[in-house]
Protein backbone atom coordinates (compact mmCIF):
# COMPACT_ATOMS: atom_id res chain seq x y z
CA UNK A 1 0.00 0.00 0.00
CA UNK A 2 1.39 3.57 -0.99
CA UNK A 3 0.13 6.35 1.37
CA UNK A 4 1.18 8.83 -0.96
CA UNK A 5 -0.96 7.38 -3.67
CA UNK A 6 -3.96 7.24 -1.35
CA UNK A 7 -3.37 10.79 -0.83
CA UNK A 8 -3.30 11.68 -3.85
CA UNK A 9 -5.95 9.59 -5.38
CA UNK A 10 -8.36 11.43 -2.43
CA UNK A 11 -7.50 15.02 -3.62
CA UNK A 12 -8.43 14.50 -7.08
CA UNK A 13 -4.53 14.72 -8.51
CA UNK A 14 -4.86 10.91 -9.43
CA UNK A 15 -7.09 8.62 -10.55
CA UNK A 16 -8.53 5.96 -8.43
CA UNK A 17 -8.52 2.47 -9.08
CA UNK A 18 -12.07 1.72 -9.27
CA UNK A 19 -15.05 4.37 -8.51
CA UNK A 20 -17.96 2.77 -6.68
CA UNK A 21 -20.69 5.19 -7.98
CA UNK A 22 -23.99 6.38 -7.23
CA UNK A 23 -23.93 4.66 -3.86
CA UNK A 24 -25.73 5.75 -0.64
CA UNK A 25 -23.22 5.60 2.60
CA UNK A 26 -24.13 4.09 5.60
CA UNK A 27 -22.34 6.12 7.86
CA UNK A 28 -21.78 4.81 11.25
CA UNK A 29 -20.01 7.22 12.54
CA UNK A 30 -23.05 9.73 12.28
CA UNK A 31 -26.12 7.67 12.09
CA UNK A 32 -26.73 8.77 8.55
CA UNK A 33 -27.28 7.30 4.91
CA UNK A 34 -26.04 9.82 1.83
CA UNK A 35 -25.09 9.79 -1.49
CA UNK A 36 -22.10 9.76 -2.81
CA UNK A 37 -19.31 8.44 -4.90
CA UNK A 38 -16.13 5.55 -2.97
CA UNK A 39 -13.07 6.15 -5.20
CA UNK A 40 -10.53 3.16 -4.07
CA UNK A 41 -6.77 2.87 -4.69
CA UNK A 42 -4.98 -0.39 -4.32
CA UNK A 43 -7.28 -1.95 -1.15
CA UNK A 44 -7.90 0.91 0.36
CA UNK A 45 -10.65 3.70 0.46
CA UNK A 46 -9.51 6.66 -0.86
CA UNK A 47 -12.11 9.20 -1.18
CA UNK A 48 -15.67 9.91 -0.80
CA UNK A 49 -17.32 12.58 -2.57
CA UNK A 50 -17.35 13.10 -6.33
CA UNK A 51 -15.24 10.92 -8.40
CA UNK A 52 -14.32 9.68 -11.78
CA UNK A 53 -11.86 6.95 -13.06
CA UNK A 54 -11.23 4.36 -15.87
CA UNK A 55 -12.73 1.64 -13.94
CA UNK A 56 -16.25 2.39 -12.47
CA UNK A 57 -19.07 0.39 -11.56
CA UNK A 58 -22.50 2.40 -10.86
CA UNK A 59 -24.94 0.96 -8.21
CA UNK A 60 -27.36 2.57 -9.05
CA UNK A 61 -28.54 3.97 -5.73
CA UNK A 62 -27.76 1.43 -3.95
CA UNK A 63 -26.74 0.79 -0.25
CA UNK A 64 -23.24 1.05 0.42
CA UNK A 65 -22.21 -1.04 4.11
CA UNK A 66 -18.92 -1.53 5.56
CA UNK A 67 -18.24 -5.37 5.77
CA UNK A 68 -20.05 -7.35 8.18
CA UNK A 69 -17.83 -8.47 11.41
CA UNK A 70 -18.78 -11.85 13.48
CA UNK A 71 -17.21 -10.68 17.16
CA UNK A 72 -16.92 -14.13 18.34
CA UNK A 73 -17.71 -17.55 16.60
CA UNK A 74 -15.90 -21.00 16.87
CA UNK A 75 -15.56 -22.19 13.52
CA UNK A 76 -15.05 -25.84 14.62
CA UNK A 77 -18.70 -25.47 14.96
CA UNK A 78 -19.55 -25.38 11.50
CA UNK A 79 -17.81 -28.37 11.15
CA UNK A 80 -16.49 -27.73 7.71
CA UNK A 81 -12.48 -26.25 6.99
CA UNK A 82 -12.20 -22.56 7.40
CA UNK A 83 -11.98 -22.21 3.71
CA UNK A 84 -15.12 -23.53 3.29
CA UNK A 85 -16.77 -21.61 5.93
CA UNK A 86 -15.65 -18.51 4.12
CA UNK A 87 -17.16 -19.69 1.16
CA UNK A 88 -20.23 -19.61 3.00
CA UNK A 89 -20.21 -16.65 4.71
CA UNK A 90 -17.84 -14.21 1.86
CA UNK A 91 -21.27 -13.74 -0.07
CA UNK A 92 -23.38 -12.85 2.84
CA UNK A 93 -21.36 -9.98 3.52
CA UNK A 94 -18.93 -11.10 6.51
CA UNK A 95 -15.26 -9.80 5.96
CA UNK A 96 -14.22 -9.96 9.03
CA UNK A 97 -14.66 -12.28 12.00
CA UNK A 98 -12.69 -13.07 15.11
CA UNK A 99 -12.28 -16.73 15.66
CA UNK A 100 -11.44 -18.64 19.52
CA UNK A 101 -10.05 -22.00 18.97
CA UNK A 102 -10.66 -23.43 22.01
CA UNK A 103 -12.52 -26.59 20.59
CA UNK A 104 -9.64 -28.20 18.21
CA UNK A 105 -7.34 -26.59 21.33
CA UNK A 106 -9.19 -29.01 24.19
CA UNK A 107 -8.73 -31.88 21.15
CA UNK A 108 -4.97 -30.80 19.80
CA UNK A 109 -3.31 -28.14 22.05
CA UNK A 110 -0.90 -26.00 20.45
CA UNK A 111 -1.15 -27.90 17.16
CA UNK A 112 -5.00 -27.18 17.35
CA UNK A 113 -4.16 -23.19 16.97
CA UNK A 114 -1.03 -23.64 14.57
CA UNK A 115 -3.78 -25.67 12.28
CA UNK A 116 -6.26 -22.68 12.49
CA UNK A 117 -3.94 -19.91 11.95
CA UNK A 118 -2.78 -21.64 8.92
CA UNK A 119 -5.67 -22.47 7.43
CA UNK A 120 -6.98 -19.13 7.80
CA UNK A 121 -4.91 -17.87 5.49
CA UNK A 122 -5.31 -16.77 1.57
CA UNK A 123 -9.04 -16.59 1.85
CA UNK A 124 -11.02 -12.92 1.52
CA UNK A 125 -11.90 -13.02 4.81
CA UNK A 126 -9.96 -11.36 7.72
CA UNK A 127 -9.32 -14.32 10.31
CA UNK A 128 -8.39 -12.77 13.87
CA UNK A 129 -8.00 -15.45 16.68
CA UNK A 130 -8.04 -15.46 20.56
CA UNK A 131 -5.84 -17.35 22.45
CA UNK A 132 -8.66 -19.97 24.20
CA UNK A 133 -8.28 -19.43 27.26
CA UNK A 134 -9.89 -22.94 28.99
CA UNK A 135 -8.08 -25.66 28.18
CA UNK A 136 -9.10 -27.70 29.95
CA UNK A 137 -12.40 -25.81 30.30
CA UNK A 138 -12.60 -27.00 34.08
CA UNK A 139 -10.85 -30.00 36.15
CA UNK A 140 -13.76 -32.05 36.26
CA UNK A 141 -13.14 -33.27 32.67
CA UNK A 142 -10.77 -34.87 30.91
CA UNK A 143 -9.42 -33.04 27.23
CA UNK A 144 -7.42 -34.29 25.04
CA UNK A 145 -4.68 -31.54 26.01
CA UNK A 146 -3.64 -28.71 28.46
CA UNK A 147 -2.20 -24.86 27.74
CA UNK A 148 -0.72 -23.08 30.07
CA UNK A 149 0.35 -19.49 29.88
CA UNK A 150 3.69 -20.50 28.85
CA UNK A 151 1.93 -22.42 25.74
CA UNK A 152 0.24 -19.36 24.84
CA UNK A 153 2.67 -16.85 25.21
CA UNK A 154 4.21 -17.14 21.76
CA UNK A 155 1.34 -16.62 19.60
CA UNK A 156 1.30 -13.58 21.18
CA UNK A 157 3.62 -11.86 18.77
CA UNK A 158 1.45 -12.95 15.59
CA UNK A 159 -0.51 -10.20 14.20
CA UNK A 160 -3.58 -11.96 13.98
CA UNK A 161 -3.57 -12.51 17.51
CA UNK A 162 -5.32 -10.21 19.44
CA UNK A 163 -5.98 -11.69 22.93
CA UNK A 164 -7.21 -14.04 24.88
CA UNK A 165 -10.54 -16.01 24.61
CA UNK A 166 -13.40 -16.49 26.30
CA UNK A 167 -12.63 -16.92 29.83
CA UNK A 168 -15.50 -19.46 31.17
CA UNK A 169 -13.28 -20.62 34.38
CA UNK A 170 -14.54 -17.67 36.23
CA UNK A 171 -14.58 -19.36 39.59
CA UNK A 172 -10.48 -19.20 38.82
CA UNK A 173 -10.32 -15.61 38.31
CA UNK A 174 -12.49 -15.04 41.85
CA UNK A 175 -10.45 -17.48 43.51
CA UNK A 176 -6.86 -15.52 41.93
CA UNK A 177 -5.83 -18.86 40.44
CA UNK A 178 -2.43 -18.26 39.79
CA UNK A 179 -2.82 -20.36 36.06
CA UNK A 180 -5.51 -18.21 35.34
CA UNK A 181 -3.87 -14.85 36.29
CA UNK A 182 -0.87 -15.94 34.28
CA UNK A 183 -3.08 -16.10 31.26
CA UNK A 184 -4.47 -12.86 31.78
CA UNK A 185 -1.08 -11.08 32.64
CA UNK A 186 0.86 -12.10 29.61
CA UNK A 187 -1.80 -10.24 26.96
CA UNK A 188 -1.46 -6.98 28.92
CA UNK A 189 -2.56 -4.61 26.55
CA UNK A 190 -4.40 -6.97 23.99
CA UNK A 191 -8.16 -7.83 24.54
CA UNK A 192 -9.91 -10.17 27.14
CA UNK A 193 -13.08 -11.57 26.22
CA UNK A 194 -15.25 -13.04 28.88
CA UNK A 195 -17.82 -15.91 30.13
CA UNK A 196 -20.04 -15.64 32.91
CA UNK A 197 -23.48 -16.78 32.60
CA UNK A 198 -25.81 -15.63 34.92
CA UNK A 199 -23.06 -14.16 37.33
CA UNK A 200 -23.93 -11.11 39.11
CA UNK A 201 -22.80 -8.46 42.45
CA UNK A 202 -19.75 -8.31 43.80
CA UNK A 203 -18.65 -11.56 42.08
CA UNK A 204 -19.33 -9.92 39.07
CA UNK A 205 -17.77 -7.07 39.76
CA UNK A 206 -14.05 -9.18 40.69
CA UNK A 207 -14.41 -10.69 37.67
CA UNK A 208 -13.98 -7.14 35.47
CA UNK A 209 -12.14 -6.22 38.07
CA UNK A 210 -9.35 -8.76 36.60
CA UNK A 211 -9.59 -6.79 33.26
CA UNK A 212 -12.27 -9.06 31.81
CA UNK A 213 -14.24 -6.66 28.93
CA UNK A 214 -17.41 -8.34 27.23
CA UNK A 215 -19.13 -11.31 28.03
CA UNK A 216 -21.60 -13.29 25.19
CA UNK A 217 -23.63 -15.43 27.19
CA UNK A 218 -26.71 -12.88 28.67
CA UNK A 219 -29.87 -13.96 28.58
CA UNK A 220 -32.15 -11.24 29.67
CA UNK A 221 -32.13 -8.00 29.88
CA UNK A 222 -31.36 -7.20 33.52
CA UNK A 223 -28.41 -9.59 33.27
CA UNK A 224 -26.50 -7.41 30.25
CA UNK A 225 -27.43 -4.23 31.61
CA UNK A 226 -25.35 -4.77 34.79
CA UNK A 227 -22.78 -6.03 32.69
CA UNK A 228 -22.81 -2.58 30.60
CA UNK A 229 -23.13 -0.28 33.86
CA UNK A 230 -19.93 -2.18 35.11
CA UNK A 231 -17.80 -1.38 31.54
CA UNK A 232 -18.40 -4.35 29.76
CA UNK A 233 -19.43 -4.87 25.76
CA UNK A 234 -22.16 -7.23 25.52
CA UNK A 235 -22.00 -9.65 22.60
CA UNK A 236 -25.34 -10.09 21.28
CA UNK A 237 -25.05 -13.38 19.89
CA UNK A 238 -27.55 -15.75 17.76
CA UNK A 239 -26.41 -19.07 17.71
CA UNK A 240 -27.89 -22.40 16.72
CA UNK A 241 -28.31 -23.13 19.97
CA UNK A 242 -28.30 -20.27 21.70
CA UNK A 243 -30.39 -17.47 20.49
CA UNK A 244 -30.32 -14.20 22.96
CA UNK A 245 -30.90 -11.34 20.40
CA UNK A 246 -33.93 -10.81 20.70
CA UNK A 247 -34.33 -11.32 24.19
CA UNK A 248 -31.11 -8.57 25.07
CA UNK A 249 -31.86 -5.81 21.95
CA UNK A 250 -34.80 -3.83 24.20
CA UNK A 251 -31.87 -2.71 26.32
CA UNK A 252 -30.17 -1.31 22.95
CA UNK A 253 -30.40 2.33 22.79
CA UNK A 254 -28.61 5.01 20.66
CA UNK A 255 -26.81 6.24 23.89
CA UNK A 256 -25.47 2.93 24.47
CA UNK A 257 -25.32 1.29 21.28
CA UNK A 258 -21.81 1.74 21.11
CA UNK A 259 -21.57 -0.72 24.21
CA UNK A 260 -23.23 -4.02 21.49
CA UNK A 261 -21.77 -6.01 19.17
CA UNK A 262 -22.83 -8.66 17.10
CA UNK A 263 -21.67 -12.24 17.43
CA UNK A 264 -22.79 -16.04 16.16
CA UNK A 265 -20.42 -18.14 18.67
CA UNK A 266 -21.40 -21.72 17.38
CA UNK A 267 -23.66 -21.46 13.93
CA UNK A 268 -24.19 -24.75 12.00
CA UNK A 269 -24.42 -25.17 8.07
CA UNK A 270 -27.81 -25.66 7.85
CA UNK A 271 -28.45 -21.97 9.66
CA UNK A 272 -25.66 -20.85 7.47
CA UNK A 273 -27.06 -22.08 4.71
CA UNK A 274 -31.02 -21.32 5.30
CA UNK A 275 -30.84 -18.18 7.52
CA UNK A 276 -27.67 -16.24 6.97
CA UNK A 277 -24.85 -14.87 8.96
CA UNK A 278 -24.05 -11.38 10.26
CA UNK A 279 -27.15 -10.91 7.82
CA UNK A 280 -29.71 -12.81 9.20
CA UNK A 281 -28.83 -10.89 12.63
CA UNK A 282 -29.24 -7.17 11.03
CA UNK A 283 -32.68 -8.34 9.49
CA UNK A 284 -33.70 -9.57 12.91
CA UNK A 285 -32.36 -6.18 14.71
CA UNK A 286 -34.11 -4.36 11.86
CA UNK A 287 -37.65 -6.37 12.07
CA UNK A 288 -37.32 -5.67 15.77
CA UNK A 289 -37.53 -2.15 15.51
CA UNK A 290 -33.48 -1.34 15.64
CA UNK A 291 -32.42 1.77 13.40
CA UNK A 292 -30.84 0.19 10.39
CA UNK A 293 -27.78 2.18 10.66
CA UNK A 294 -27.71 1.12 14.51
CA UNK A 295 -28.00 -2.23 13.57
CA UNK A 296 -25.32 -2.30 10.80
CA UNK A 297 -22.93 -0.51 13.60
CA UNK A 298 -23.55 -3.08 15.88
CA UNK A 299 -22.24 -5.44 13.09
CA UNK A 300 -19.23 -3.26 11.93
CA UNK A 301 -17.68 -0.78 13.58
CA UNK A 302 -18.53 -1.77 17.25
CA UNK A 303 -16.60 -4.84 16.82
CA UNK A 304 -13.36 -3.39 15.01
CA UNK A 305 -13.21 -0.73 17.57
CA UNK A 306 -13.46 -3.20 20.75
CA UNK A 307 -10.45 -5.16 19.09
CA UNK A 308 -8.78 -2.04 18.46
CA UNK A 309 -8.60 -2.61 14.80
CA UNK A 310 -9.15 0.86 13.29
CA UNK A 311 -8.50 0.46 9.59
CA UNK A 312 -11.71 -1.73 9.10
CA UNK A 313 -15.62 -1.21 10.45
CA UNK A 314 -16.19 2.23 8.54
CA UNK A 315 -16.75 3.80 5.11
CA UNK A 316 -13.97 6.67 5.46
CA UNK A 317 -10.96 7.92 3.78
CA UNK A 318 -7.57 5.48 4.49
CA UNK A 319 -10.05 2.30 5.84
CA UNK A 320 -9.92 -0.97 4.01
CA UNK A 321 -11.98 -1.63 1.08
CA UNK A 322 -13.80 -4.21 2.48
CA UNK A 323 -17.48 -3.07 1.17
CA UNK A 324 -21.39 -4.79 1.09
CA UNK A 325 -23.52 -3.61 -1.72
CA UNK A 326 -26.99 -3.81 -0.21
CA UNK A 327 -30.33 -3.83 -2.68
CA UNK A 328 -32.42 -3.60 0.51
CA UNK A 329 -31.35 -2.46 3.49
CA UNK A 330 -34.27 -3.51 5.36
CA UNK A 331 -34.06 -6.99 4.40
CA UNK A 332 -30.13 -6.89 4.20
CA UNK A 333 -30.22 -8.32 0.82
CA UNK A 334 -26.35 -8.38 -0.24
CA UNK A 335 -25.74 -8.06 -3.81
CA UNK A 336 -21.68 -7.21 -3.98
CA UNK A 337 -19.14 -7.70 -1.66
CA UNK A 338 -15.59 -6.35 -1.95
CA UNK A 339 -12.83 -6.93 -0.11
CA UNK A 340 -9.83 -5.02 -0.23
CA UNK A 341 -11.28 -3.48 -3.71
CA UNK A 342 -11.91 -6.91 -5.01
CA UNK A 343 -15.21 -7.46 -5.46
CA UNK A 344 -14.90 -11.40 -4.12
CA UNK A 345 -18.76 -12.38 -4.36
CA UNK A 346 -22.20 -11.42 -6.04
CA UNK A 347 -25.90 -12.26 -5.70
CA UNK A 348 -24.91 -14.84 -3.05
CA UNK A 349 -22.43 -16.54 -5.11
CA UNK A 350 -18.59 -16.34 -4.33
CA UNK A 351 -16.81 -15.26 -7.46
CA UNK A 352 -13.08 -15.89 -5.98
CA UNK A 353 -10.99 -18.83 -6.40
CA UNK A 354 -10.36 -20.50 -3.30
CA UNK A 355 -6.79 -21.08 -1.64
CA UNK A 356 -4.76 -23.74 -2.72
CA UNK A 357 -5.49 -27.21 -0.95
CA UNK A 358 -3.39 -27.36 2.27
CA UNK A 359 -2.36 -30.25 3.67
CA UNK A 360 -1.57 -30.01 7.12
CA UNK A 361 -0.50 -32.99 9.22
CA UNK A 362 -3.17 -33.57 12.44
CA UNK A 363 -2.87 -36.58 14.28
CA UNK A 364 -5.17 -39.05 15.17
CA UNK A 365 -7.70 -37.89 18.16
CA UNK A 366 -9.68 -40.86 18.67
CA UNK A 367 -8.11 -42.84 21.26
CA UNK A 368 -10.69 -45.60 22.98
CA UNK A 369 -10.43 -48.70 24.80
CA UNK A 370 -12.70 -51.47 23.44
CA UNK A 371 -16.27 -51.34 24.25
CA UNK A 372 -18.53 -53.26 25.17
CA UNK A 373 -22.23 -53.73 26.23
CA UNK A 374 -21.23 -53.80 30.14
CA UNK A 375 -19.99 -50.49 29.74
CA UNK A 376 -23.25 -49.05 29.16
CA UNK A 377 -24.94 -50.51 32.30
CA UNK A 378 -25.81 -48.07 35.04
CA UNK A 379 -26.12 -50.50 38.49
CA UNK A 380 -29.41 -49.34 40.12
CA UNK A 381 -27.55 -47.74 43.25
CA UNK A 382 -31.08 -45.84 44.25
CA UNK A 383 -33.97 -44.96 43.15
CA UNK A 384 -34.36 -40.97 42.90
CA UNK A 385 -31.46 -39.71 40.17
CA UNK A 386 -29.81 -36.71 38.98
CA UNK A 387 -31.14 -35.90 35.27
CA UNK A 388 -30.05 -33.49 32.87
CA UNK A 389 -33.40 -31.73 31.65
CA UNK A 390 -32.57 -30.70 28.37
CA UNK A 391 -34.18 -26.70 27.62
CA UNK A 392 -34.71 -25.89 24.34
CA UNK A 393 -32.31 -23.16 22.29
CA UNK A 394 -30.47 -22.75 25.39
CA UNK A 395 -26.69 -24.08 26.55
CA UNK A 396 -28.30 -24.02 30.55
CA UNK A 397 -29.95 -27.44 31.15
CA UNK A 398 -32.38 -27.87 34.48
CA UNK A 399 -31.34 -29.79 37.57
CA UNK A 400 -34.05 -32.85 37.88
CA UNK A 401 -34.58 -35.14 40.48
CA UNK A 402 -36.31 -38.24 38.79
CA UNK A 403 -37.56 -41.73 39.52
CA UNK A 404 -35.70 -44.25 37.52
CA UNK A 405 -36.97 -47.57 36.07
CA UNK A 406 -35.30 -50.63 36.96
CA UNK A 407 -34.90 -54.11 35.40
CA UNK A 408 -32.85 -56.84 36.75
CA UNK A 409 -31.16 -54.67 39.07
CA UNK A 410 -30.32 -51.88 36.71
CA UNK A 411 -31.45 -48.28 35.49
CA UNK A 412 -32.98 -48.73 31.70
CA UNK A 413 -34.22 -45.46 29.58
CA UNK A 414 -37.74 -44.88 29.99
CA UNK A 415 -38.99 -43.76 26.76
CA UNK A 416 -42.92 -43.24 27.60
CA UNK A 417 -41.33 -40.83 30.18
CA UNK A 418 -38.65 -39.36 28.17
CA UNK A 419 -35.70 -40.54 30.45
CA UNK A 420 -33.00 -41.85 28.18
CA UNK A 421 -29.44 -42.95 29.51
CA UNK A 422 -26.64 -40.79 28.15
CA UNK A 423 -22.58 -41.29 28.69
CA UNK A 424 -19.83 -39.86 28.19
CA UNK A 425 -16.27 -41.34 26.84
CA UNK A 426 -13.21 -40.28 27.24
CA UNK A 427 -12.09 -40.29 23.69
CA UNK A 428 -8.59 -38.80 24.34
CA UNK A 429 -5.90 -40.80 26.38
CA UNK A 430 -7.94 -44.60 26.50
CA UNK A 431 -8.37 -43.91 29.90
CA UNK A 432 -11.30 -45.53 30.23
CA UNK A 433 -13.40 -43.08 31.56
CA UNK A 434 -16.99 -43.17 31.08
CA UNK A 435 -19.60 -40.74 32.81
CA UNK A 436 -22.65 -42.28 33.05
CA UNK A 437 -26.26 -40.51 33.74
CA UNK A 438 -29.91 -39.75 32.86
CA UNK A 439 -31.59 -36.60 30.70
CA UNK A 440 -34.66 -35.70 29.53
CA UNK A 441 -35.64 -33.46 26.97
CA UNK A 442 -34.32 -35.62 23.66
CA UNK A 443 -37.52 -37.08 23.18
CA UNK A 444 -36.09 -40.95 21.44
CA UNK A 445 -38.72 -43.35 21.78
CA UNK A 446 -36.01 -45.94 20.40
CA UNK A 447 -32.25 -46.19 18.99
CA UNK A 448 -29.53 -43.85 19.85
CA UNK A 449 -27.32 -41.06 18.62
CA UNK A 450 -23.75 -40.37 19.42
CA UNK A 451 -21.07 -37.22 18.67
CA UNK A 452 -17.71 -36.45 19.36
CA UNK A 453 -18.37 -33.29 18.98
CA UNK A 454 -19.47 -32.92 22.46
CA UNK A 455 -18.19 -29.37 23.99
CA UNK A 456 -15.65 -28.47 25.39
CA UNK A 457 -13.28 -31.24 25.74
CA UNK A 458 -15.11 -33.02 22.91
CA UNK A 459 -14.84 -37.00 24.48
CA UNK A 460 -17.35 -39.10 22.80
CA UNK A 461 -21.23 -38.53 24.06
CA UNK A 462 -24.10 -41.06 23.18
CA UNK A 463 -27.68 -41.34 24.28
CA UNK A 464 -30.37 -43.62 23.46
CA UNK A 465 -33.34 -46.16 24.39
CA UNK A 466 -31.63 -49.80 24.02
CA UNK A 467 -27.56 -50.53 25.29
CA UNK A 468 -27.45 -52.51 21.96
CA UNK A 469 -27.82 -49.33 20.03
CA UNK A 470 -26.00 -47.36 22.43
CA UNK A 471 -23.00 -49.90 21.90
CA UNK A 472 -22.96 -49.46 17.92
CA UNK A 473 -23.73 -46.10 18.23
CA UNK A 474 -20.38 -45.11 20.15
CA UNK A 475 -18.31 -47.51 18.78
CA UNK A 476 -19.45 -45.70 15.45
CA UNK A 477 -18.34 -42.42 15.89
CA UNK A 478 -14.75 -44.72 17.06
CA UNK A 479 -14.75 -46.38 13.66
CA UNK A 480 -15.41 -43.10 11.66
CA UNK A 481 -12.26 -41.34 14.05
CA UNK A 482 -15.09 -38.81 14.81
CA UNK A 483 -18.05 -38.11 13.44
CA UNK A 484 -22.23 -38.19 14.08
CA UNK A 485 -24.08 -41.45 14.13
CA UNK A 486 -27.62 -42.18 14.34
CA UNK A 487 -28.60 -46.04 15.10
CA UNK A 488 -32.00 -48.05 15.24
CA UNK A 489 -31.85 -51.68 15.50
CA UNK A 490 -28.49 -52.36 15.61
CA UNK A 491 -28.33 -50.46 12.05
CA UNK A 492 -26.32 -47.10 11.59
CA UNK A 493 -28.89 -45.50 10.07
CA UNK A 494 -27.22 -42.07 8.59
CA UNK A 495 -23.65 -40.64 9.63
CA UNK A 496 -20.84 -38.26 9.25
CA UNK A 497 -17.06 -38.44 9.16
CA UNK A 498 -15.05 -35.64 11.31
CA UNK A 499 -11.68 -36.46 10.69
CA UNK A 500 -9.93 -33.44 11.83
CA UNK A 501 -9.73 -33.65 15.85
CA UNK A 502 -13.05 -35.45 15.51
CA UNK A 503 -15.12 -31.88 14.79
CA UNK A 504 -14.42 -31.01 11.39
CA UNK A 505 -15.05 -32.22 7.75
CA UNK A 506 -12.84 -32.13 5.00
CA UNK A 507 -15.93 -32.19 2.43
CA UNK A 508 -17.87 -29.30 0.83
CA UNK A 509 -19.98 -27.55 3.42
CA UNK A 510 -23.17 -28.50 0.55
CA UNK A 511 -22.17 -31.95 1.30
CA UNK A 512 -21.74 -31.68 5.32
CA UNK A 513 -25.05 -30.32 4.78
CA UNK A 514 -26.66 -32.90 3.00
CA UNK A 515 -25.21 -35.74 5.63
CA UNK A 516 -26.32 -33.67 8.56
CA UNK A 517 -29.94 -33.56 6.86
CA UNK A 518 -30.10 -37.34 6.50
CA UNK A 519 -29.05 -37.58 10.28
CA UNK A 520 -32.00 -35.54 10.98
CA UNK A 521 -33.88 -36.56 9.66
CA UNK A 522 -33.37 -40.30 10.59
CA UNK A 523 -33.20 -38.58 14.47
CA UNK A 524 -36.72 -37.74 13.85
CA UNK A 525 -37.92 -41.32 12.70
CA UNK A 526 -36.73 -42.23 16.45
CA UNK A 527 -39.02 -39.47 17.98
CA UNK A 528 -36.61 -36.90 18.42
CA UNK A 529 -38.08 -33.56 20.14
CA UNK A 530 -35.64 -31.38 20.01
CA UNK A 531 -35.17 -29.93 15.86
CA UNK A 532 -31.24 -30.95 15.76
CA UNK A 533 -30.70 -33.60 18.98
CA UNK A 534 -27.11 -34.27 18.22
CA UNK A 535 -26.35 -30.57 18.73
CA UNK A 536 -28.44 -30.62 21.61
CA UNK A 537 -26.49 -33.47 22.81
CA UNK A 538 -23.18 -31.50 21.71
CA UNK A 539 -23.56 -29.24 24.35
CA UNK A 540 -24.97 -31.81 27.26
CA UNK A 541 -21.19 -31.77 28.31
CA UNK A 542 -20.62 -28.27 28.73
CA UNK A 543 -19.54 -28.21 32.53
CA UNK A 544 -19.16 -24.64 32.38
CA UNK A 545 -22.58 -23.83 31.67
CA UNK A 546 -25.35 -24.26 35.06
CA UNK A 547 -26.96 -26.69 35.95
CA UNK A 548 -26.39 -29.94 35.40
CA UNK A 549 -23.86 -31.39 32.78
CA UNK A 550 -22.13 -34.70 32.64
CA UNK A 551 -18.35 -35.42 31.75
CA UNK A 552 -16.04 -38.71 31.50
CA UNK A 553 -15.58 -38.04 35.14
CA UNK A 554 -19.20 -37.94 36.06
CA UNK A 555 -22.17 -35.70 36.78
CA UNK A 556 -21.13 -31.94 37.17
CA UNK A 557 -23.55 -29.60 39.46
CA UNK A 558 -21.85 -26.45 37.48
CA UNK A 559 -23.55 -24.39 39.84
CA UNK A 560 -21.45 -25.71 43.08
CA UNK A 561 -18.21 -26.61 41.10
CA UNK A 562 -18.19 -30.44 41.65
CA UNK A 563 -19.31 -33.86 40.67
CA UNK A 564 -22.25 -35.36 41.99
CA UNK A 565 -23.80 -39.14 42.56
CA UNK A 566 -26.36 -39.81 39.86
CA UNK A 567 -28.27 -40.91 43.07
CA UNK A 568 -29.15 -38.70 45.61
CA UNK A 569 -29.22 -41.69 48.10
CA UNK A 570 -26.67 -44.48 47.67
CA UNK A 571 -28.82 -47.91 48.25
Amino acid sequence: MSVENIISVAQGFQEPDLVLKNVRIINVFTGEIYPADVALCEDKIAGIGKYDGPRTVDLEGRYLSPGFFDGHVHIESSMVQVSEYAKAVVPLGTTSLVIDPHEIANVLGSDGILYMLRASKYNPLNVFLMLPSCVPATDMETAGSELKALDLFPFLSDKWVLGLGEVMDYRGVLSRDEDVLDKIKIVSGKRIDGHAPGLTGKRLVGYVAAGIESDHESTTVEEAREKIRLGMRIFLREGSMSKNLLDILPLVTRDNVNRFVFCTDDRHPRDLIEEGHIDYMIRLAIEFGIDPVLAVRMATLNPARHFGLNNIGAIAPGYDADLVVLDDLKACTVDQVYKGGVLVAEKGRALYEPPPAQKFQVRSSINVQELTLEDFRIPANGTTANVIGVIPNQLITKHLKESVTVEDGHVVSDPERDLLKIFVIERHHASGNIGRGMVRGLGLKRGAIASSVAHDSHNIITAGVADEDILVAAVGVVKLRGGLVVVSDGEILASLALPIAGLMSDEPLSEVQRKLGELHEAARTLGAAVADPLAAISFLGLTVIPSLKLSDLGLVDVDEGRIINLFDQIA
